[in-house]
């Protein structure tokens, strides 16, 4: 079954852009490009609109079969697909094929398309009084650079040949017996050029870097932790890693990692403190002194007549962490109390209690409801433990029923 031809669109604006006649020939077409293209080439201030249009057109008219499509039908059936598609291809690629790179010197920002190397990342342990009041860290570390005395070339002459153990790909590939009729093939890097496809003859490697196109070298860098910034937080030093022939130096990041604080706890901009008051101080009153972390005291005392519940929260503004490159703006500071009650009192203290405290609620029940109720009596249990007990010997008595014979059967009669 044949599909129906496609509508016929404009035919002529390629050449139009390239600024040549509909039966020009190749030779005719590449004059015209390369002269447009390096007129309208974005490192010679050029559109880059144009610039990509240059190459859209060239890519179609300079392809036959594409051509052909293109002068019969147009635009249009090339984005349908026939012909093997409209041009696609980076313009920068396209320019690269005539020229090698950028004609204007000093090298061209995309004629040469060169890898990114790796980021080296390390991890930085800091302080919470490193997070709070800023600080600085002088380390030292190794990396690769460019050797200087062959530029990188590994060589005396600059040249090198193609590894003839990998015929120049980088890459090897081994094939492993497995069992009787099954192989597994795995691709690793070459050993003999470690994986860059060339090698360096003996006679004509660099005496300084040995022909390893670069050498090592000691550097330290100064980091600077800005008050206010936060436990996983990067500091980045671009270009600082291991350096690489025709490769652009991937960054050196340094990760912050908050050591504990036996005091404080961190969340966002706010500080979280704990401190246990006796039941006196929580009824009568209490101050106490909280050294912070830039050393100063800070006084903490109650309000008079105030009385402070087990588990609540007090506020202090202004006394958490200060805002990253905001730092005279700061967080709250909060204090989780805890009340500790005594073990137990004498009567005397109890009636002491009583006398000052409000009254006890009085009961509902009449006396003689109260003598029908069964006493009980209380004892101290650690929940957490009794609750990991039960389960346990609920988990050791279900284990038991499966390995009774014919447990499966009852189970089965259960479900019928």
């Amino acid at each position: 079954m044949f599909g129906r031809a496609p509508k016929k669109s404009n035919n002529t604006r390629y050449y139009e852009i390239l600024g040549v006649s509909k039966n020009a020939s190749q030779d005719d077409l590449k004059k015209a490009y390369k002269k447009a293209a390096i007129k309208n080439h974005p490192d010679k201030g050029g559109d880059p609109e144009k610039f990509k249009e240059l190459a859209q057109a060239y890519e179609v008219l300079s392809d036959p079969e594409k051509r052909e499509v293109y002068d019969q039908y147009g635009e249009d059936a090339l984005k349908e697909g026939m012909g093997g598609g409209a041009g696609a291809h980076d313009p920068f690629d396209i320019f690269s094929s005539f020229f090698g790179g950028s004609p204007f010197g000093g090298g061209s920002s995309r004629g040469r398309r060169q890898r990114r190397g790796e980021d080296v990342v390390h991890p930085l342990k800091v302080s919470l009084e490193d997070l709070y009041l800023g600080t600085s860290k002088k380390l030292s570390l190794s990396r690769n650079v460019i050797c200087s005395k062959c530029n990188g070339k590994g060589s005396k002459s600059g040249a090198s040949m193609q590894c003839s153990g990998c015929q120049g790909s980088g890459m090897k590939v081994s094939i492993r017996h497995l069992g009787p009729s099954m192989i597994q093939q795995m691709q690793h890097p070459c050993n003999e050029c470690k994986g860059t496809g060339e090698t360096i003859s003996d006679k004509d490697r660099c005496p300084q870097c040995k022909g390893e196109k670069v050498v090592p070298e000691k550097k330290v860098l100064e980091v600077v932790v800005e008050k206010g910034m936060q436990n996983g937080q990067k500091i980045t030093f671009p270009g600082e890693a291991d350096e690489a022939p025709d490769t652009v130096t991937g960054d050196i990041v340094f990760v912050l990692q908050q050591k504990d604080h036996p005091k404080f706890k961190r969340k966002g901009e706010d500080l979280f403190v704990e401190h246990t008051l006796s039941l006196t101080e929580a009824l009568c009153g209490f101050q106490f002194v909280i050294t912070h972390l830039d050393g100063r005291q800070l006084l903490i005392k109650s309000n008079p007549g105030e009385v402070v519940k087990p588990d609540s929260f007090k506020a202090v503004n202004d006394e958490g962490m200060p805002l990253y490159q905001k730092p005279f703006m700061k967080g709250k500071m909060y204090i989780h109390f805890t009340v500790e009650f005594p073990d137990s009192l004498s009567p005397d203290q109890v009636k002491a209690l009583e006398a000052v405290l409000p009254p006890k609620p009085t009961s509902q029940l009449s006396d003689m409801e109260l003598d029908e109720c069964e006493e009980t009596t209380m004892y101290d249990v650690n929940i957490e433990e009794e609750l990991r007990r039960k389960q346990q010997a609920a988990q050791e008595a279900y284990e038991e029923d499966d390995d009774m014979p014919g447990g499966a059967q009852r189970v089965q009669c259960a479900q019928q």
